[in-house]
């Protein structure tokens, strides 16, 4: 269960990209680390990661999607948007003031470059097509393509040394959840959340007044590896129920579990409660939404990536229990309650 921590660890997994490779002694540490950690917060950041662009490279990509005219974007909206697209799954949203005034947020989805080999179950009562091909503007309107697929291969990558890691801190085979990775549908998420005219002030504290641009939640799958800019909000609650700021910690990915590998683990980890506080509004002549007063939104952006397994894959307890989940089910049954889904469902 969480505990009443005061702030999240630090987890340095730089022999994860070690040229010589991470030594034995090095891995099995790792994993001990790693097991408590999600054993009692539940969240980390993740230090030295091995990766091949730093933050600014990485928030310079999402900026140049969302200053990408309104109209373009929306030639890259899901069937919820636009009803003559044929994209369902993979591409953009706007925001939703109408649906969620305290959920406001527009991003751009992307899966793997390659295409999934499992065919997706689309029925009446299952509109999404979990497995189709990602959706990109036309020509060179997103010259940052080629540098968002990088950067999703190798979060996958991380994602699967992580996993590994925890395999065994549960006592399993290191390729225990080999499976896992068996068509992943793992999903690159780019965020921008617009600013709001106040944002509620006093971190930690529980009460319900500050003004969010996320709700309180916990994530419903395997794993989270995120990218946060240093606007902030990132918040975690403890076991007092204290909200506690995760602040920005420059090159540092935040990492958590959902509700999904918490039950894999056999309830020895934690999927932790979170939530996100609005950004106020700054000034500034050069915000991204393209407005010119002088004194309109920066917003937030935020680069979660989703680790996620194959559609048809069977997760269940390290445990052994009889009971089992088939992931693409359970996906569909946790969009019903995300925003960006409910007007298609």
């Amino acid at each position: 269960m969480t505990t009443t921590f005061s702030s999240l660890p630090v987890v340095d997994v730089g022999p994860l990209g070690s040229p010589a490779g991470a030594s034995e002694a090095e891995l099995t540490a790792l994993s001990k680390r790693l097991y408590d950690v999600f054993a009692t917060t539940g969240f980390a950041y993740l230090v030295n990661v091995p990766l091949s662009y730093n933050h600014e490279e990485v928030f310079a990509m999402s900026k140049e999607f969302f200053s990408m005219p309104q109209e373009e974007k929306m030639k890259l909206a899901k069937r919820s948007f636009r009803r003559d697209h044929t994209n369902t799954y993979r591409g953009y949203f706007p925001t939703q003031p109408e649906l969620a005034s305290d959920n406001l947020k527009e991003g751009f989805e992307m899966g793997p470059a390659k295409p999934i080999r499992t065919k997706s179950i689309v029925s009446p009562s299952s509109k999404f097509d979990l497995a189709e091909p990602n959706v990109w503007p036309d020509g060179d309107k997103l010259p940052a393509r080629p540098r968002l697929e990088t950067l999703y291969i190798e979060l996958q990558a991380l994602a699967s040394k992580l996993l590994s890691l925890l395999a065994v801190s549960l006592g399993k085979p290191t390729d225990y959840f080999a499976p896992y990775l068996e068509d992943s549908l793992s999903t690159l998420r780019l965020l921008h959340y617009p600013s709001v005219a106040s944002a509620a002030s006093g971190s930690g504290s529980a009460t319900s007044e500050a003004k969010l641009s996320c709700t309180p939640h916990t994530d419903s799958g395997i794993l989270t590896l995120l990218h946060q800019d240093s606007t902030g909000g990132l918040e975690v609650r403890n076991s007092s129920g204290e909200w506690v700021p995760a602040p920005y910690i420059p090159e540092s990915l935040v990492v958590n579990i959902g509700d999904l590998m918490a039950k894999v683990s056999g309830g020895r980890f934690v999927a932790t409660m979170h939530r996100v506080r609005a950004p106020g509004l700054r000034p500034s002549a050069a915000a991204m939404d393209g407005q010119q007063d002088g004194s309109q939104a920066i917003g937030r952006i935020s680069v979660p990536f989703f680790f996620e397994p194959g559609e048809n894959c069977l997760v269940r307890s390290v445990d052994g229990d009889e009971g089992f989940v088939l992931y693409g089910e359970h996906v569909r049954a946790k969009m019903k309650t995300w925003v960006e889904f409910q007007d298609d469902n």
